[in-house]
C-alpha cells in the first residue's frame, strides 16, 4: 500500500497505462447534454462525445467534478489513515477545487492536501506524474506535494483551435477574448497563463500557427536535462500525431505521448484543436 494516495480530476487525460501504473484515482467532471448527465470518462469517451458533439443540435455544458465524488474516494483512503494528495484543474477555470474542499470539509482530522494546478490537461498531468514518480521513489508526501508544487514553473501548454467560438460560448476566452471581433481571420496561438487562458500571438493560418508553436516550445525546454512533451488534440488525432512527431524530431524529448482532451475541456477549445505540452520535470 503507498505512504499516500493521488487523486486527479479527468481533464487530466493522463494515458491509462500511466494512470493504472501510478496508482493514480480520478474524479470525473460532468457534461450536461440536454436532460442528461455524464460522467467524463466513465459514463462517455472523448471518441463518443465528439461525434456527438458533431451530430447533435444542443450544445452540451459542463460542471465541475462533484462534492460527492471527491467526498466517495476520499473516504475509503480516510478510513485507513492514508494521506492524500489532490491536484485540480485551474480554479479560474473550474469549480473543481470549491468542490475538493468542501469534500475534505467532512473529514477535518484527516491528512489531505488540495493543490491547485493552475492549468489543466496533461499540463497538469505532468505534475500529477512529478509526484508519482516521487512516490514511486520514495518520497515523502510532504516532499511530492512540494515537487507536485514546484512542477508548476516547469510545464506549460500551448495550442491552437480552429475557432474561438467555443471558448467565447463556454466563457473560458479569459484574456483571449480581445481576439474574438478578429476570429474568423486568424489562428490564434494560444496558451494557459496563471490558470487562464490568453492569447500568446495572433497568426493568419493553422500551419504557421502550429509551426511558431514549435518554435516557442523549443525556446522554453532549451538547455534543459530532462524533457517531456504530450501532443493534445480535440477530435483532430492524425494531426497531432504529426505534430508530435515533428516535436520528436525536434526536441528529442525523454518522453512523448499522445493524449485526447478530456470532453470537458474539448467542450470549450472545439474540434480540431491541437496543442503541445512541455514539462521539464
Amino acid at each position: 500500500m503507498p505512504d499516500f494516495a493521488l487523486i486527479t480530476d479527468s481533464t487530466a487525460y493522463i494515458p491509462q497505462e500511466l494512470i493504472d501504473k501510478y496508482d493514480i484515482q480520478v474524479a470525473p467532471q460532468v457534461l450536461i447534454w440536454g436532460e442528461t448527465s455524464y460522467l467524463d470518462g466513465v459514463d462517455i469517451q472523448p471518441d463518443q462525445f465528439y461525434k456527438k458533439l458533431q451530430e447533435s443540435d444542443v450544445h452540451p455544458t459542463t460542471s465541475q467534478a462533484t462534492v460527492a465524488s471527491f467526498h466517495n474516494i476520499f473516504e475509503p483512503l480516510v478510513e485507513k489513515n492514508i494521506p492524500i494528495l489532490t491536484i485540480v484543474l485551474s480554479e479560474k477555470l473550474s469549480g473543481t477545487l470549491q468542490s475538493a474542499e468542501q469534500a475534505k470539509a467532512m473529514f477535518p482530522d484527516a491528512a489531505i492536501k488540495l493543490i491547485d494546478s493552475r492549468t489543466t490537461a496533461m499540463a497538469m498531468g505532468f505534475q500529477v506524474l512529478a509526484a508519482a514518480r516521487a512516490r514511486e521513489n520514495g518520497a515523502s508526501f510532504e516532499e511530492a506535494s512540494q515537487i507536485a508544487r514546484d512542477a508548476q514553473d516547469r510545464t506549460g501548454v500551448f495550442f491552437v483551435v480552429d475557432t474561438l467560438e467555443y471558448l467565447h460560448r463556454g466563457g473560458r476566452i479569459g484574456g483571449a477574448s480581445k481576439l474574438f471581433g478578429t476570429a474568423l481571420n486568424i489562428k490564434p496561438l494560444l496558451h494557459i497563463n496563471d490558470g487562464r487562458v490568453e492569447s500568446f500571438e495572433k497568426i493568419r493560418t493553422k500551419s504557421k500557427a502550429i509551426d511558431h508553436m514549435l518554435n516557442v516550445v523549443a525556446e522554453k525546454v532549451e538547455g534543459e536535462e530532462l524533457v517531456r512533451i504530450a501532443a493534445l488534440h480535440v477530435a483532430a488525432e492524425d494531426e497531432a500525431s504529426e505534430v508530435l512527431k515533428m516535436a520528436e524530431e525536434r526536441l528529442n524529448p525523454d518522453e512523448s505521448m499522445l493524449a485526447v482532451v478530456s470532453p470537458v475541456v474539448g467542450n470549450h477549445a472545439g474540434p480540431g484543436t491541437v496543442g503541445i505540452v512541455y514539462a521539464t520535470i
